[in-house]
């Protein structure tokens, strides 16, 4: 199954009027698990891959509470943020809603989703480590984790084998030592490794490899990372990969990375899970070759162990204009617990948390996305990241790296000024 995992976009700003978490008149004994109605609100993924597993979670809910009306909307991710905005300004809210887990950070800082308790869902001591951090604020879980969607390395093997290479590499030098053979025997027009410049989430994946960090909290405060030594150290290993590697548009994002690699002339990405089989499908591969010729890998990082990875992915929440926020959580159990998290791994996704990944880490076919994704990052959990992200100071700062416009130390230095002036501020 392909989907485009695209939870992961950028955080928009939010105009929206949200009432107050003890406005009491907003709220009636229907908060309580009396609620005689439920409104769910769930991307197309559900609706299209899996209306299943929300039959069953509606199921569970209407038997515990007889005579309850379940709604569900569905949309499409382009049109949530807008659709979700205006509905918040009113009091006709939904009581359960679906959120790209980068998303929630703005709108936990507005106060716009009631706190949850995480000790009345399944499995929420073992919810991966990127996925909590997308639900906790300021000490508070306001959502739980739905399902998550990694990054792995994706190369040709037909491409490698022409160069001697029979297996795919274990550690960063063998990478490398594979990857200078390939780029020696096609030449300097083709992209040994195809790595977008401006792909910010493969270069904090090298940040975070050697250690560092986008911001770090200290004393009650965020403040930017990424000139200290462990952080250059990853941002200059990410230009070597640049430097060596990428011989087209230094000015690129990740976003068409699926498109050109379907052209023929690159061997390795460093992407979405989904974006190799997308790149195969036959209105994007232009070589015919694909298909056949694709293996995926845990792609190692510099320090000796797997690169660690940014997990996109959903997340559910109860916005806290709900007069059903009890029955709403609930439903969210049902929906991600045991049962659940089984039905969305049957259809392709990551699981929520660490011992359902075990399971998909067993199981040859699953083994490499869940092996990648035992080691994640998030961004800083600060009131102003949804400002660092708009201004994309991340993406400024690679391209200036890339193209050779500042040194690493001096980008480094400008983005950390950048970051630091909006960083806390809500």
């Amino acid at each position: 199954m392909k989907r485009k995992l695209i939870a992961a976009i950028g955080i928009a700003g939010i105009m929206v009027s949200v009432a107050a978490c003890g406005d009491s008149d907003k709220k009636s004994d229907n908060a309580g698990a009396d609620a005689k109605e439920l409104t769910v609100w769930l991307t197309v993924d559900a609706q299209n891959n899996w209306p299943d597993l929300v039959k069953a979670a509606d199921a569970a809910i209407k038997k515990k509470h007889p005579g309850i009306k379940i709604n569900h909307e569905y949309y499409g991710w382009p049109d949530k943020p807008a659709k979700l905005d205006a509905v918040l300004a009113t009091d006709k809210v939904p009581d359960v809603v679906e959120m790209g887990n980068t998303e929630m950070l703005s709108y936990m800082v507005k106060g716009a989703l009631a706190p949850v308790d995480p000790a009345k869902f399944e499995n929420s001591d073992q919810w991966l480590d990127g996925l909590k951090a997308s639900v906790t604020y300021d000490g508070k879980t306001y959502g739980v984790p739905y399902y998550a969607g990694g990054r792995v390395a994706t190369w040709r093997t037909d491409i490698a084998k022409a160069s001697g290479i029979k297996t795919a590499p274990k550690t960063y030098d063998e990478l490398t030592a594979a990857l200078d053979k390939i780029q020696k025997k096609q030449g300097d027009k083709f992209n040994a490794w195809y790595q977008p410049t401006r792909d910010w989430y493969a270069a904090m994946s090298f940040v975070y490899d050697a250690g560092g960090s986008i911001a770090k909290e200290e004393g009650g405060k965020w403040v930017a990372n990424l000139s200290s030594a462990e952080s250059q150290k990853g941002l200059d290993q990410f230009k070597n990969v640049i430097d060596k590697y990428m011989h087209g548009d230094k000015t690129k994002d990740e976003s068409d990375r699926y498109i050109v690699y379907g052209q023929g002339k690159s061997d390795l990405i460093f992407g979405a899970a989904w974006e190799g089989a997308t790149s195969a499908d036959p209105k994007n591969d232009k070589t015919g070759k694909l298909k056949d010729n694709l293996e995926n890998f845990v792609m190692p990082g510099p320090s000796g162990k797997a690169m660690p990875v940014f997990l996109g992915g959903s997340d559910l929440a109860v916005p806290v204009k709900s007069d059903a926020q009890a029955v709403a959580g609930e439903w969210i159990n049902a929906f991600t617990g045991a049962k659940g998290q089984a039905g969305l791994m049957a259809k392709g996704n990551l699981p929520n948390n660490k011992k359902d990944l075990a399971t998909m880490k067993a199981d040859p076919k699953t083994e490499v996305p869940a092996t990648a994704a035992e080691s994640n990052w998030f961004v800083p959990m600060a009131p102003g990241w949804g400002a660092v992200e708009k201004a994309q100071v991340l993406q400024t700062m690679l391209q200036e790296i890339g193209t050779g416009k500042k040194s690493v130390a001096q980008a480094a230095k400008d983005a950390d000024a950048k970051i630091d002036k909006v960083i806390n501020t809500k």
